[in-house]
């Protein structure tokens, strides 16, 4: 697997690299940035392969969406592949209304420096006061979008994997084209893959994202307000000093490892730096962990594995 090799988005036709930029990084939500090197690492993203960049509005307040913006003016658009969201505005702020979402999208095409989206995503759909909105409102909003050439493929994110169950199985027949799933194919949580039949049914792509699910799988153990479960996080200390005592950065070997699914459109990983992204490149460029190293690792998760936290407000969540 080469990082300048090409996968179909599901059935969109639209083609993206195996590892993906996450874009959550430029709106500063996990530290402060250096504006012009965020710059530089889209710049240098796209030369060494990269060409599927993720963003929302909800980043940074915009802030995503405008440092990227900067970014792609100077790159040629059908060199790169560009998503955003609608839905999702604030850390409590949702509105996955027709008028909201279509004034949103617009509002992101703008600050992105673009005059189409090749996807946009329903955000974190599991915090919607109603999921029938987004199969009622916030779908066929989209499906207008996309007939008039704005966005090119549909998409559902968010943390509940039932969440996409209950929304693939009441929308209109293929008129969701992806699904973004985050922390579900980690070393610690393989949920995703349990789902992958399903979505091929459905005839959607899927993407995943946080293949360290939110920081959890590094040495440092990730952020204080991370929402997994004490006993989790105990275990992710454990694995990582585990796979330190072999010389082995457990954020490389946990990359490494959600990677390794190729039925997964793209793993988008978190940038915001260049020195981040060749974090990322080293670890998408490893040779392949040792049999015995890595079931030690999925070996100390085994009490805990595919366990979750709450996420929003969807039933039996």
């Amino acid at each position: 697997m080469d990082i300048q090799d090409r996968r179909s988005l599901g059935r969109t036709g639209i083609m993206v690299s195996p590892m993906g930029f996450g874009g959550s990084p430029l709106g500063g939500i996990f530290s402060t940035i250096d504006e012009e090197d965020a710059v530089k690492a889209v710049h240098e993203a796209v030369r060494r392969g990269v060409n599927f960049f993720d963003v929302s509005p909800y980043y940074g307040m915009t802030k995503a969406e405008k440092l990227l913006g900067r970014a792609l003016k100077d790159i040629p658009r059908d060199s790169v592949v560009v998503s955003t969201k609608v839905g999702r505005y604030g850390f409590a702020e949702f509105d996955f209304s027709a008028d909201r979402v279509t004034a949103s999208l617009q509002e992101s095409m703008e600050r992105l420096n673009v005059d189409y989206l090749d996807a946009v995503f329903c955000h974190d759909i599991e915090f919607a006061r109603d999921l029938n909105e987004v199969v009622e409102q916030t779908i066929p909003t989209l499906q207008r979008l996309k007939a008039s050439g704005k966005i090119r493929a549909i998409g559902i994110s968010g943390y509940p994997l039932e969440a996409f169950r209950y929304v693939l199985d009441r929308a209109p027949e293929n008129s969701v084209d992806l699904v973004l799933s985050y922390c579900h194919n980690c070393l610690n949580d393989s949920s995703l893959l349990d789902m992958m039949d399903y979505f091929d049914e459905k005839g959607v792509g899927v993407i995943n994202a946080s293949p360290l699910c939110m920081g959890l799988l590094t040495n440092g153990g990730g952020p204080d307000w991370h929402p997994a479960p004490p006993e989790l996080k105990d275990a992710a200390k454990r694995a990582a000093s585990i796979a330190a005592a072999r010389g082995v950065d457990i954020s490389y070997l946990a990359l490494k490892y959600a990677l390794k699914n190729t039925r997964v459109a793209t793993t988008l990983v978190g940038i915001d730096s260049c020195s981040i992204l060749e974090k990322n490149i080293s670890g998408f460029k490893m040779e392949e962990p040792s049999p015995d190293l890595l079931k030690e690792i999925l070996d100390e998760f085994s009490a805990v594995h595919n366990r979750t936290w709450t996420s929003g407000s969807f039933p039996g969540n």
